[in-house]
Formats: C-alpha cells, sequence, structure tokens
C-alpha cells in the first residue's frame, strides 16, 4: 500500500507545478486524488436526435463527421473551426473555438458522442465548443472535477486512470466485512473507480452510497469518541439541594413548559460526576438565556464559579446586562472580559476571577487567553457554538480542569442532523415561545411596494417604535445591490429625513460596532440600517419592523434569524421581505417565510432547498468538510450510520479491535485535518 500514499508528485507528467496546484485541493498524496469526487458528470448516454434539438439548452448528441470546413481567423487571438455532422434525421454544424486540436482529431465518417450548448441560426442549428468523445468509449459519464489554476478536468482524469492502476496493484479496504454485509456495501476497490468512471447511473449511486456511508460513519464515530473521551473526566457533582424557589419567585415573567423542562434536564446533568455537554437548542426568543441564568444560579448557590462565552463583544455586553439583572439581585457578582476594555480594568477582571470575587464571567475570545485563571469553574456555557467549534470549546472547557459545558444556539436544526453535527451533546430542545409573546407578522412584497413598506414603518416610528433594514451588501463593490452606506444615506436624505437613522455593519471596529448598537438600544436612532451583522443575539424590545431588502439572497434559516430581532416586546412586530427577483424559487421560500413562524419547520425546508451550509452562513467550524454525502438526500443514510457508530463503539470503545482498526485509522486521519486533537 505503500505507492497510495506517496506524494501525488510519483505520478506520470506530475511536476512541481502541478504538484503545487494539487496542494490547494489539498491533495498531497496519491490517496488524496482517489477521494478527489466529482461535483457531477457529463452526461452523453441520452443523445437528443438533432431535429429535436432546442436552441439555448445543454444537450447531448451522437453525430457522424461529413464535412470539415477551412479555419476561420477573424482577429488576432481568435481561430474558428467548423465541421459538418449528421445523425439519422438532420445535419448539424460543429463550431470549435481556439483549438485546432480537437479540430484536427476529428475524422471524417467517424461518428462521436458530442455535449454542448445547442445554437441556432440562418443555416439551421449548430453546437458550440462541444465536449468529444468517440462512439465507441464505453464509459458515456464523464467526471466533472473541482478545478483550480494550473490543474484542468483532462490532467485531473489522466492521473486518476494512474492512481486507480495503483488501487488495482494495491487493494486495501479499511471497512470490517460484517458492516460491509449488513448494509450492503460495495468494496473500496469497486466503489473507488465506479464513482469515477462510472459506466451509468446506477454504478454512480452504489458507489456513492459507500463513499458516502464511509464519510457519515467516520464523522459520527468521531464524535462520539470525543463524547467518550470527555466522559472518563470527572467534574464537580453539584448539590441537587439547592432550591430555585426564589429565582422564579422574582422572575417578571413565567417560563414555558419546555423552559422547565430544560432547566430540569441541565441541573440533573450538573448534580452527577459525568461532565454535562449539552446542547441547548431553541428557536429564536424561546428563552434560552433565562434559562442558562438559572442554571448559573443553581451553580454559583453550589459555591463554584461559571462563565459565558459570546461570539462577538455586542453580544457579550448584552449577556452581561442580562445576566446582571437575573443574578446581581441575589448578591453574585457578574464579570465582563472582552478585548476592547483597558489594560487595567482586564488586570482588575483577571485578579477577581482567580481570587473567586467573580462568580459569573461573561466574555468573547478573550477567555481563552493563558493569564485568565479561575478560581472554582464549574459550568461553561457558550452562545452560537456553531461559530466556535470543537477544539475552542475545549480549550475553553481547560481553564477548569474539567467543568461542566452547555451550548446554545439559535439555529433550529433538524433533529436527526443535530445528532450528526453535535454527536459530541446531549440535546435540550425549545419550541415554545415565552408566554405573552405575539407572533411577528410576516409580509413578502416585490421592490414596486418599497414606497410603500417605508410608509408603513414611518407608522410605527411616529408610535415611538423603531425599526431594522437588514441589507445584504457592505460596499459599493457589490455590483446588482445597494450598498448599505450608501442605502443609508439615501433614506436619511429622503423618506426618512425627519427620523434618525444608523449604520451598522461588519467593516466597523468592535468600538463602533458597540457605540451604534448601544445608541439604538437607548432610542438614539430610530431607524437601524445593518448588514447581517445582528443577525445573532441583539435584543432591542422597542424594535418593532425588520424589513429585509434582496430577501432573496438569503437561506429561510436566516430569514428567520434576522425576523427573530423584532417581536421581543410587548408590542406587535411585523417583518417585510423584499424582493426585485421574483423566480418560481423565490416566490416559493419567502411564501413559507410568510406562513411559517415555526424555525423547526424552516429548518427542514431550508435542508431540503438549498442545503445544510445555509444554517450557518459557512461550513460548521472545527468539522470535517463533506465531500461526497448530502444531508438534504441522505437522511435515511445518517439515520443507519447513527445506528452502526453506536454499536462499534458499544462492543470496541476505542475501535482497538483488530477488525477495526482500519477504521480508527480513517477517523484519526479525517480529524487530523481538521486539526481536532480531541481522540488522540
Amino acid at each position: 500500500m505503500n505507492q497510495l500514499f506517496q506524494s501525488v508528485s510519483t505520478l506520470k507528467n506530475v511536476a512541481q507545478k502541478r504538484t503545487d496546484a494539487y496542494k490547494k485541493l489539498s491533495i498531497n498524496t496519491v490517496y488524496d486524488l482517489l477521494y478527489h469526487i466529482p461535483r457531477q458528470y457529463r452526461d452523453f448516454s441520452n443523445p437528443v436526435p438533432v431535429s429535436e434539438l432546442v436552441p439555448n439548452t445543454i444537450s447531448s448528441i451522437r453525430i457522424t463527421i461529413r464535412q470539415k470546413l477551412p479555419p476561420v481567423f477573424p482577429r488576432h487571438g481568435l481561430s474558428i473551426f467548423k465541421a459538418i455532422a449528421e445523425d439519422n434525421t438532420s445535419s448539424i454544424t460543429i463550431i470549435i473555438y481556439n483549438n485546432h486540436y480537437a479540430f484536427d482529431s476529428l475524422q471524417i465518417g467517424k461518428s462521436y458522442f458530442m455535449f454542448g450548448k445547442i445554437g441556432n441560426d440562418m443555416f439551421g442549428r449548430e453546437i458550440l465548443s462541444p465536449h468529444i468523445i468517440p462512439a465507441e468509449c464505453k464509459n458515456l459519464l464523464k467526471p466533472i472535477y473541482p478545478l483550480t489554476t494550473g490543474l484542468t478536468s483532462n490532467m485531473i482524469e489522466t492521473n486518476m486512470k494512474q492512481a486507480l492502476e495503483i488501487l488495482e496493484r494495491e487493494p486495501f479496504e479499511w471497512m470490517p466485512k460484517n458492516i460491509l454485509n449488513e448494509h450492503h456495501l460495495l468494496p473500496l476497490t469497486q466503489a473507488i473507480p465506479q464513482l469515477h468512471f462510472p459506466k451509468d447511473n446506477y454504478e454512480v449511486q452504489s458507489a456513492r452510497r459507500r463513499l458516502a456511508f464511509d464519510e457519515l460513519l467516520q464523522l459520527q464515530l468521531g464524535m462520539l469518541m470525543l463524547r467518550n473521551n470527555l466522559k472518563k473526566d470527572l467534574a464537580q457533582a453539584l448539590s441537587s439541594d439547592i432550591s430555585l424557589k426564589p429565582f422564579f419567585d422574582v422572575l417578571p415573567f413565567k417560563m414555558t413548559d419546555g423552559q422547565f423542562n430544560a432547566v430540569k434536564e441541565i441541573c440533573n446533568d450538573l448534580c452527577k460526576s459525568k461532565p454535562m455537554n449539552r446542547l441547548l437548542q431553541g428557536d429564536v426568543g424561546s428563552g434560552k438565556t433565562a434559562v442558562a441564568a438559572v442554571c448559573a444560579y443553581f451553580a454559583i448557590k453550589n459555591n463554584v464559579q461559571c462563565a459565558l462565552m459570546a461570539p462577538t463583544e455586542i453580544l457579550a455586553r448584552q449577556h452581561y446586562q442580562t445576566f446582571k439583572s437575573f443574578l446581581e439581585p441575589f448578591g453574585i457578582f457578574v464579570g465582563l472580559l472582552v478585548g476592547s476594555q483597558k489594560t487595567k480594568e482586564k488586570r482588575d477582571i483577571r485578579n477577581k476571577l482567580e481570587t473567586g470575587e467573580i462568580q459569573m464571567l461573561i466574555g468573547t475570545h478573550a477567555v481563552f487567553q493563558k493569564d485568565v485563571v479561575f478560581s472554582n469553574l464549574a459550568l461553561v456555557i457558550t452562545d452560537e457554538q456553531h461559530r466556535f467549534g470543537v477544539e475552542q470549546r475545549s480549550m475553553f472547557a481547560e481553564k477548569g480542569g474539567c467543568p461542566h459545558k452547555l451550548v446554545m444556539s439559535a439555529t433550529p436544526i433538524p433533529r436527526t442532523l443535530a445528532l450528526l453535527i453535535y454527536g459530541d451533546l446531549d440535546i435540550s430542545v425549545l419550541k415554545e415561545l415565552p408566554n405573552g409573546r405575539k407572533p411577528i407578522e410576516t409580509y413578502a412584497v416585490t421592490g414596486k411596494l418599497r414606497q410603500r413598506a417605508y410608509g408603513f414603518i414611518k407608522k410605527e416610528l411616529l408610535k415611538g417604535r423603531q425599526a431594522y433594514i437588514v441589507c445584504p451588501a457592505i460596499d459599493e463593490s457589490e455590483q446588482g445591490l445597494q450598498a448599505v452606506s450608501a442605502y443609508s444615506k439615501q433614506i436619511q436624505e429622503g423618506a426618512f429625513s425627519e427620523f434618525n437613522v444608523g449604520l451598522l455593519h461588519g467593516k466597523l471596529s468592535a468600538k463602533e460596532k458597540d457605540t451604534v448598537m448601544t445608541s439604538f438600544q437607548n432610542g438614539e436612532y430610530d431607524i437601524l440600517v445593518s448588514t447581517t451583522v445582528i443577525e445573532v443575539g441583539i435584543d432591542v424590545p422597542n424594535a418593532t419592523v425588520m424589513l429585509i431588502e434582496d430577501a432573496e439572497r438569503f437561506g429561510l434559516s436566516q430569514l428567520h434569524q434576522l425576523r427573530g430581532r423584532v417581536g421581543r416586546g410587548k408590542h406587535q412586530s411585523y417583518c417585510i421581505l423584499v424582493t426585485e427577483h421574483v423566480t418560481d424559487s423565490c416566490r416559493q421560500r419567502l411564501q413559507i417565510m410568510s406562513k411559517t413562524r415555526d424555525g423547526f419547520v424552516l429548518a427542514e425546508e431550508d435542508l431540503k432547498m438549498r442545503g445544510p451550509g445555509d444554517f450557518f452562513g459557512e461550513r460548521q467550524h472545527g468539522l470535517p468538510l463533506l465531500k461526497v454525502a448530502d444531508m438534504t438526500q441522505d437522511m435515511e443514510l445518517i439515520q443507519e450510520v447513527q445506528d452502526t457508530a453506536k454499536k462499534l463503539l458499544k462492543d470496541d470503545p476505542t475501535l482497538m479491535n483488530p477488525e477495526n482498526r482500519g477504521l480508527r485509522l480513517e477517523v484519526l486521519r479525517l480529524f487530523a485535518q481538521n486539526n481536532e486533537n480531541g481522540m488522540n
């Protein structure tokens, strides 16, 4: 198996330049190349009769060359080659630009499959710059690979055939035979060649199923092994004798049944010596912060310290104010540690933290610093955990030896997907809105109704309310979108000239963002024009309108997150979705948003329509990127994999049995690529 794990440069015609290009695609060895999966296939297998071709479509044809015309050179740098071909229904002109090699290789009287865009002029049908293969070719599905500068699809295809020859000489299989048989999976020596050079779609699907199963199983095993490693450590088991009644008695609202259940699950975990590792997953406005505050109260009354980390300084300061209001009436000292604080202030906070004077610390990434030392840290809370990742979460946990961990997310995720992504966590879910919250009325309109929407916002402002307007662009460089700064200036000078308009975007410094947000919270701005920087967590109960420009640019889950910035007070709130591009897909998505207020239902729809990437706006931090598995299509396979992973680890928790060692190496390799070190 040695040659498989040697540098890709050992393949023919792979010199330094091509080796460097492969590195850009994370391909370092021949083995890596085998797992460079085609993103799709060019299908020559269903040729359309020439007489039935439709202009401006992409089609496959099977034709015979009848005549090659002299080349034309209309200007410097442009060569046009033409050939006349036919099938048994009609003739067609083949047009090739700047590729004399492809044109010269065509032989009169010989038949070819061609795949390309169909054109039409006064002389009849044309096929423009087609992809060409001989008619006798057995593989009529041609792989289309992800590329980078310095690599062509033909280069990769040539090198892939060499790599597959090595695989044939050095066959390997790391999946235990019983799993292959039980789940009807192809052996790797069959699946990998089939995925690259399939004879038909059935071969693609059967090969893809094997490699998707592999990816999902490795990911699930890795996450479960991280979780099992955490179970080996001992945490402080808190006393269940602490009464929560004093806390509930002073709450200005009544908790929902979902909140009570979550508190019960978390406090039960805190009373065990096994470290809690729980995800508190709740829809926008479902009251996760209140649940976290109750649990912090419970822990601190056990004479230990708690810490909460937020992804942004704005959100950290908001949590600081919220937790102070919840905890300081009980004599609990809450501290704040963020990057923009002055050195003296940070030093004072660190001293009070180390002596135990600060019992509850709220912070950002500043908490990771080595000089931050706790006296007796027992509970760590992270907000919007997907913005930190497994490794950062572990770094934070190490501050207290082995504290209990609670992570919160306002991103509703279908449970099956959540179990895969958060495989190292138990899950508590909040689905109800707090008592007294009014549902947000949502309307989708075209740009033609923008002025009417502005009129509606004015009526709300005149009642003393405030409004958000969200734009997806940040500066003038994004053509087709109104830059947020220009938009802000335009409405301040035009439709909302009698009101104060604030501006918030990602290019501002943390201090500038904080200043703008504080001004909005204090009512100094009537309208806040913003990018999606306000998506997470900012709480302004007086804001009752959220207008989202270019709403078609966002996924349903992100629109739902933005909508959740209003409806946080006693007044009726509204969300207005504006779009200039009304396609069928756009109309369907915005109608779903208008009718549905359940974030979990929207998450399911988003998963079907746009895929898992849009839950977070970017890939889940700290998790391997899936190359084959598709979470939108493989839900049954995910469930199958989860059952398999649990069964494997029940019988062999460290995967050290001889039949499982290959699988263990693949899991370690997958997580090593992502700098995860929790399973070593």
